[in-house]
């Protein structure tokens, strides 16, 4: 079997991210948790993904921390898993890859399901990229500074 490279030790914050959720069906799993989906059988459902990856791909979003496994909400034996405050931090994730995927991956007027604002019942605006004065930036306004090697 060929050893998975790892990037736990990289000194790029997105390799190491890539390295915990960076696979489909672990970013599936975390919409689905934020879709309320806390159950093993439940995730299985919606995504139709065979048991032994679904319990794999838990096992290492819990082993990372962001998801946690926790007694049944209605007091049954069942576990459920639920976001950790790690696994909540990745909305703005979520959203990105969301609203990047209805850009481009969509005809005008083609159905597809929608992130809205439970209170207004709207749909979100375009995230931002700021820089720390508040000014709007894109790729050329910003570099990646290394750290030095040692």
């Amino acid at each position: 079997m060929v050893k998975r490279t790892t990037f736990d030790e990289a000194s790029c914050p997105v390799a190491r991210s890539v390295d915990t959720i960076g696979d489909w069906w672990s970013l599936l799993i975390v919409r689905d948790a934020f879709d309320g989906v806390r159950r093993f059988g439940e995730f299985q459902r919606s995504l139709g993904v065979a048991k032994n990856i679904l319990s794999a791909r838990l096992r290492a979003l819990v082993g990372h921390g962001v998801l946690e496994v926790v007694p049944a909400s209605d007091g049954s034996t069942y576990s459920e898993y639920v976001l950790t405050p790690k696994g909540r931090d990745l909305f703005p994730v979520i959203v990105a890859l969301r609203q990047w995927g209805e850009a481009h991956f969509f005809a005008d007027g083609e159905a597809r399901s929608e992130l809205v604002d439970r209170e207004g019942g709207l749909p979100l605006q375009g995230l931002e990229i700021r820089a720390a004065d508040g000014r709007l930036v894109g790729p050329d306004d910003t570099v990646v500074v290394k750290p030095p090697s040692s």
